[in-house]
């Protein structure tokens, strides 16, 4: 079993949730509510992963807080 790490907005136009797994082509998706998402998001992750393990092209480090004044 592997873990991804996914980013996940709320779009203001849909009011969907969207998520997508950070250097994964082809790894994104969207629901009505985050668990709906959650279980998109592996399903599409479960159907790239039939074609083999990918190399992903970046990896999800963090999120940093950036104060403007």
């Amino acid at each position: 079993m592997k873990t991804y790490t996914a980013i996940i907005e709320k779009c203001p136009e849909t009011n969907l949730y969207v998520g997508f797994v950070p250097g994964f082509p082809g790894a994104h998706s969207q629901g009505e509510t985050l668990d709906e998402l959650n279980q998109n998001l592996r399903e599409v992750i479960q159907m790239l992963l039939e074609d083999g393990e990918p190399m992903l092209e970046t990896e999800f480090v963090g999120t940093q807080t950036v104060l403007v004044a």
